[in-house]
């Protein structure tokens, strides 16, 4: 009971204007499982971006729970997967999903996420290597999670990845209710997909539409990374703005 009010305090805070202003230090009414996942010793210097990336914020917006399944799409070096594994402990599993065109573009982090397999800390993750136009899950899962990378489907080194279908291809992964959470850097508004080839910046705005589209219900949103400095004009890896992005944090659900 008392972990079931821990969890409703969490996320009654949630319901806030786009971009709201939420806090950066972890509160009082975190579940003490995402609080145990954060001081996780094996996170190492993780930690150390945790306020800029806020991780405790993201991590309750997208209601991460023990036991819970969690398909990643593109995990980068595993930011996100340390925190996900140590919160859905041992009787949950995170899924990570390496697209092969991208892999091919990120050694690096391919190999981050497969050293993941060779630590017992890690027992709970498995990797998956697929064609990014074929997304699949080995079952269904309660939360599909990607951050800065939907942007990244329908350019030319993916294969130009028809987003409609890849929308359902999500929608088939989840359980029924189950969310889809999308974080990524804002482009001007009413521009569409022009910029994902370019700025690697896409429109909060289509994305939501897309996503709609393939059925899914939009379920919240989250000002956690709203930069109101960032003009939306410069690439993500210019050095006057990397790392401090604008960013959207959207949340779909699959209708239950």
């Amino acid at each position: 009971m008392r972990s079931s009010l821990l969890f409703a305090l969490a996320f009654s805070c949630l319901a806030a204007p786009l971009y709201a202003q939420t806090p950066t230090a972890l509160p009082p009414t975190t579940p003490s499982s995402l609080a145990d996942a954060l001081n996780d010793p094996a996170r190492g210097t993780d930690r150390a971006d945790d306020d800029r990336r806020k991780i405790a914020d993201i991590m309750a917006f997208a209601q991460v729970r023990p036991g819970q399944k969690i398909m990643e799409l593109i995990p980068g070096k595993g930011y996100f997967t340390r925190v996900f594994s140590a919160v859905v402990g041992v009787t949950g599993h995170v899924y990570l999903v390496w697209p092969d065109e991208y892999a091919k573009e990120d050694a690096e982090g391919l190999a981050a996420s497969r050293s993941l397999l060779t630590d017992t800390h890690y027992g709970n993750v498995s990797v998956l290597n697929q064609p990014a136009a074929q997304l699949s899950s080995p079952e269904l899962v309660d939360l599909v999670f990607t951050s800065q990378n939907y942007h990244d489907y329908p350019d030319p080194f993916m294969g130009k990845v028809d987003l409609a279908k890849f929308n359902k291809q999500v929608f088939a992964a989840l359980k029924p209710g189950g969310l889809f959470v999308i974080i990524d850097h804002a482009a001007p508004a009413g521009s569409g997909m022009q910029d994902t080839d370019t700025l690697h910046r896409i429109d909060p705005a289509i994305v939501r539409k897309q996503v709609e589209a393939a059925g899914f219900i939009f379920d919240g949103q989250s000002g956690a990374l709203r930069n109101l400095d960032d003009k939306h004009t410069l690439k993500v890896f210019d050095k006057s703005i990397r790392g401090h992005t604008d960013q959207f944090i959207y949340r779909f659900r699959k209708p239950a």
